[in-house]
């Protein structure tokens, strides 16, 4: 299988962890020798609810005996999507109340800048350095790393950059500039958080140039960091919110957020402005809404931070530098790259599973599953620090 996964299936790097999966359940996914291995890292922060939670498993199979793909997006009136949207408007601070459903946060992205440069009738996009929003044309050239861009060049343009939490480099944004798109909190950087009323400033400044504001919650929201977005920590409601990742425990899926009447523009000159042939899916719509429903109606997001408290209480030692994040999307910054990849490596051998971040190399991702108990985060943090013992530089 492991010959055959390396020579059928297109590889994203030629060192691929390779743990042939038998099945998932809970914090844990199996393999086909019957271990166990301990998932701090939730499919990248996409599993939500953990693997194969009953409730998202009861809505998918509930929806399957019925109907699934049965028409592109938006032709036909489908319960599960039209259920998923209201609820997730109900939920969130105007304008932000209609939803295009999607297949992925990197499509969500694009459909996001689509609609600012169709609402606007601009074209400059500022993007901060270091983002990562997607690999899609249009989300890798918001990316602020040229080395990742050149081999694809060329790239969207009129896309211009500013350092994120820098304050001076607000001037950037003026009466030119279609909307400004931020990671909440930067993701593939190193889980960096905005400070001093960043997040409240960029706001201030695109409303007083007319520019619009997309925050991009693909990692951080449904309830990870504590509040349901993260946004609700920062004192600023974008125009345009993108989601994507925990939202449907596990599912392809993706969505980007407006007013009703910004998003009405993608209805004509040109019909269509954006288009989809799965978005929207009932089977997925299903999964999002037993997810959604789920994380209002538990205790989830308010145990989220008690586990974030714990981790960094039991997580200390001398090459851990700082944990960086909030809720349960953290990085632990190790002192080194190399102890870094020692500390993944090993964890993976002993059965726990941590993971890298994108650009930051002095990091080890945790982003469990929102349901982790408190002893199993005990078990891999007892891990994590055994590991840090025996590393010799």
């Amino acid at each position: 299988m492991k010959n055959d996964f390396l020579k059928f299936q297109a590889q994203t790097s030629p060192h691929p962890l390779a743990i042939q999966v038998s099945h998932a359940k809970g914090s844990y996914i199996y393999d086909n020798e019957g271990n166990a291995h301990l998932d701090f890292v939730a499919g990248v922060s996409a599993c939500s609810l953990g693997h194969c939670h009953p409730k998202v498993v009861h809505a998918i199979k509930t929806q399957v005996d019925k109907y699934m793909h049965v028409m592109v997006y938006g032709e036909y009136i489908q319960e599960p999507a039209v259920a998923y949207a209201k609820l997730l408007a109900s939920l969130l601070p105007a304008p932000l109340e209609t939803t295009y459903l999607v297949n992925s946060g990197t499509e969500a992205i694009e459909g996001a800048l689509k609609l600012a440069r169709r609402y606007t009738g601009r074209s400059q996009i500022i993007a901060a350095k270091k983002a990562y929003h997607g690999n899609t044309m249009g989300s890798l050239s918001l990316m602020g790393l040229e080395e990742r861009k050149s081999p694809f060049r060329p790239l969207i343009p009129d896309i211009a950059y500013m350092d994120f939490n820098s304050i001076s480099d607000l001037e950037n944004i003026t009466s030119k500039t279609a909307a400004v798109i931020l990671e909440t909190i930067q993701g593939g950087a190193g889980f960096i958080e905005p400070n001093s009323g960043y997040l409240t400033k960029v706001r201030e400044r695109c409303s007083e140039v007319g520019a619009l504001l997309i925050l991009d919650e693909i990692q951080p929201g449904f309830g990870r960091t504590g509040k349901l977005f993260a946004f609700e920590n920062y004192n600023c409601v974008p125009d345009i919110l993108v989601i994507g990742k925990g939202m449907a425990s596990g599912l392809p899926v993706g969505a980007f957020v407006a007013s009703n009447e910004m998003m009405n523009t993608l209805q004509d000159n040109p019909k269509m402005g954006h288009i989809t042939t799965f978005g929207g899916n009932p089977v997925i719509a299903s999964a999002s809404l037993a997810t959604l429903s789920h994380i209002v109606e538990s205790d989830i997001m308010a145990d989220t931070l008690t586990k974030e408290k714990h981790i960094r209480r039991v997580l200390k030692h001398k090459y851990i530098k700082e944990i960086r994040g909030k809720g349960l999307m953290l990085a632990l910054i190790l002192e080194t790259p190399e102890i870094a990849d020692y500390l993944i490596l090993t964890a993976a051998k002993e059965h726990l599973i941590l993971f890298w971040l994108l650009f930051e190399k002095h990091a080890a991702r945790i982003t469990p599953p929102l349901t982790i108990s408190l002893s199993e985060i005990d078990e891999g943090c007892e891990i994590i620090l055994r590991i840090l013992n025996k590393y010799e530089q």
